[in-house]
């Protein structure tokens, strides 16, 4: 079993992604939550100054014309109670009382139920009166209009300054009769106080509507009081008292035409020689003309929302009381924004500090994780270099964390046992027990693999000629050239048997091509061989020679012994063919010695000459054996030169005769090697044979010790 996978999950990745999980949803939670609480906060807010707005702007529009509706009605009783008064010159003082009463007031005057008009009004110097223009410095001008004085009525004006000095005076006869007047006829029919519709005063280029009031005596209609009233002045009383700075307020009619607006634009166009009023739809902005037609239908006192543009407003349209005697409507619209850009403002502030808190405390906290994580990941190293029984020493850790740093001495310990336990132990068991469940425990089981035998030639004799000393540094020297290979082949060293090596291929880990793996060992230990001889015999040493036996077989591998202390090893008939093997190297002069089934599992990769047929003691069937003496594709050292391939050709012709049991042709053969090849052993060990049995049958060898 692995001590963790790649797919596990991180330490300090996860730390943060945890935190990040449950900080960052809480943070968006607080930031959603507390902008909804603003932006409810803000509208009702919105909604509570825009009713307040109209409340005031309605009874400041009261206020307004109220005052001047007094006046009318009370220039109505004038001319009920003194039915001449305003027939006389006397009436222009009055009149003038109340032009002078508010600027709103644009004119005051009075018709007479004979045709008679007298009017105080108001003059722009740079409007032409009876087709030219009044003198310098007029304000005011005194009209009058008198029927009963001629055939033809004189329209008379008489032209002030502001204190009301007399300027200068113009008149003309006329057609002008009040009593055709729309004002004067609305006010005779309505019998009491009336209110005009909005209209352009065309002299003074001015926004206003007209309030008039008939006089009686005795029942009988005697005149109509009246005067101009202008709105120009609204339109600076909307435009000075905003809801907010982005609020457009208008005041329409019951058409919906505008009278005023905030904007101060011009409200009004010239169509056909007809001055009009403009429609709150038809202002070249859109705004207005979107809201108004998305008002609520049926209630015009009510509060709305809409989006325009990305924005969203909040509107109302509020209907002026009957009691002012007009259906005037008071339309605001004002952005919502300008109401939650303080709050907004106040979220970015608090969205923008408790995202810097957010990457500070990631910052902190990654900081922090990495001194349990960075020292964490190390003993995760170093058990995985445990793991992998990695030779290279590994510096102890040390951690501020006391948990972390009994971690690291209890993986030091670790280390120094398993790395003693392999010293014991194949490193292949070790290796399987790490990755695998599996307990170490008695028992085996049969499996195909290759055995592997080393041993020394003449170490008896050596080890009397060398000290002790000396002998045992030779020997590990040698045991180390053979663990290197075996273990670079990925094969288990089973046992050393004083100068002898027993080790496999194909357990505990299974490996397919364990015959060649065997062969390839064998031929790296002979190189390794090489080598330390050279460097001894440079050193006045004698060389040290080895003999190895392979052979494949089917045995039995496993945890044999006890359970106080047991053996990891293979048992069988194929254990015996290897030993075998490898101490008949000795009558044919062959290092390395492989049995037939090794030939058969890995042949086309080696190089090998066969060496003769054997019987196994214990067995009846013939066993060829062969010698090792290549490689194809292991490396330059091991490849056969064209000398060696010739005298593997050479010896397999002579073999061929031999197991044809042409005799004579064998032994020719043999000699003809010798011939070529006059060191070669196992060309004269067969050649000697054959002399001997000249043309008696072949005995065939067995193996033995």
């Amino acid at each position: 079993m692995r001590f963790f996978h790649d797919t596990n999950l991180r330490l300090r990745p996860s730390i943060l992604t945890l935190f990040v999980l449950l900080t960052v949803p809480v943070f968006i939670a607080i930031v959603a939550a507390n902008y909804l609480s603003n932006e409810r906060t803000a509208r009702d807010n919105a909604e509570s100054l825009l009713k307040r707005f109209n409340v005031e702007a309605v009874e400041n529009i009261q206020n307004v014309f109220d005052p001047i509706k007094s006046l009318i009605r009370s220039a109505a009783a004038i001319g009920s109670e003194q039915p001449d008064f305003f027939a006389s010159k006397r009436s222009v003082t009055y009149l003038f009382s109340i032009l002078q009463h508010s600027d709103r007031i644009v004119s005051a005057y009075v018709g007479l139920t004979d045709g008679a008009f007298r009017q105080a009004r108001q003059i722009d110097p740079a409007v032409e009166v009876q087709g030219r223009l009044p003198p310098p410095g007029t304000r005011y001008a005194e009209r009058w209009i008198d029927p009963s004085l001629r055939s033809a009525p004189i329209d008379h004006y008489i032209f002030l300054d502001g204190d009301r000095r007399e300027l200068g005076s113009s008149e003309q006869t006329t057609s002008y009769d009040p009593r055709a007047r729309l004002w004067y006829r609305t006010a005779q029919q309505s019998g009491g106080l009336s209110v005009s519709d909005v209209d352009v005063f065309a002299a003074l280029g001015l926004v206003g509507f007209t309030v008039a009031a008939p006089f009686y005596q005795d029942g009988k209609l005697q005149g109509v009081a009246a005067a101009d009233i202008t709105l120009d002045d609204l339109s600076g009383y909307l435009g000075e008292r905003r809801v907010s700075p982005g609020t457009l307020s208008y005041i329409l009619d019951h058409q919906g035409r505008v009278i005023a607006n905030s904007e101060g634009a011009r409200t009004y166009t010239s169509h056909a020689g007809k001055v009009e009023l403009q429609h709150v739809t038809s202002l070249g902005n859109d705004l207005p003309a979107v809201a108004f037609g998305l008002r609520p239908r049926g209630d015009d006192n009510k509060t709305f929302s809409f989006f325009h543009g990305g924005r969203e407003y909040v509107a109302s349209l509020t209907t002026l009381p009957a009691s002012f005697g007009k259906k005037w409507q008071l339309f605001v619209i004002t952005p919502l924004a300008d109401f939650t850009s303080v709050f907004e403002a106040h979220n970015n502030k608090l969205f923008a500090f408790g995202l810097l808190a957010i990457v500070l405390q990631i910052l902190i906290i990654y900081f922090l994780s990495s001194v349990i994580s960075a020292p964490l990941e190390k003993l995760a190293h170093k058990v995985t270099r445990i793991q992998d029984l990695s030779s290279e020493p590994t510096a102890p850790l040390q951690s501020p964390i006391r948990e972390v740093a009994l971690l690291s001495r209890a993986i030091d310990t670790l280390d120094a046992a398993v790395k003693s336990f392999a010293a014991f132990v194949p490193i292949g068991l070790v290796r399987e027990l790490l990755e695998s469940d599996q307990k170490l425990e008695l028992g085996g089981h049969s499996r195909f693999l290759t055995i592997f035998f080393s041993d020394l030639e003449g170490f008896s004799s050596l080890s009397e000629e060398l000290p002790s000393q000396d002998l045992l540094m030779r020997v590990s020297a040698y045991l180390e050239v053979v663990t290197k290979a075996v273990n670079e082949e990925h094969g288990t060293i089973d046992k050393f048997i004083g100068d002898g090596v027993m080790a496999f291929w194909g357990a505990p880990a299974l490996l397919e091509d364990h015959a060649l793996r065997a062969c390839q060992a064998a031929l790296r230990i002979r190189s390794g061989m090489a080598a330390l001889n050279t460097r001894w015999q440079a050193e006045g040493g004698k060389p040290m020679r080895i003999r190895v036996g392979i052979h494949s077989d089917a045995v039995l591998v496993g945890n044999i012994g006890s359970k106080e202390r047991m053996s990891y090893t293979v048992m069988g008939d194929g254990v015996n063919v290897a030993a075998r093997l490898e101490g008949i190297n000795k009558e044919y002069g062959t290092r390395i010695c492989i049995s037939h089934s090794v030939f058969k599992e890995a042949g086309e990769r080696l190089c090998v000459r066969p060496v003769d047929d054997v019987v196994v003691k214990g067995r009846r069937s013939k066993i060829p054996i062969y010698e090792l003496v290549g490689a194809y594709g292991l490396g330059e050292e091991f490849e056969p030169d064209e000398a060696m391939l010739r005298l593997c050709r050479m010896t397999r012709d002579a073999y061929d005769a031999l197991i044809a049991e042409n005799f004579p042709l064998a032994l020719e053969r043999y000699r003809e090697i010798l011939a070529e090849y006059p060191d070669d052993t196992v060309a004269a060990e067969m050649a000697r044979r054959l002399a001997v049995m000249e043309t008696t049958p072949r005995v065939q060898r067995q193996l033995s010790r």
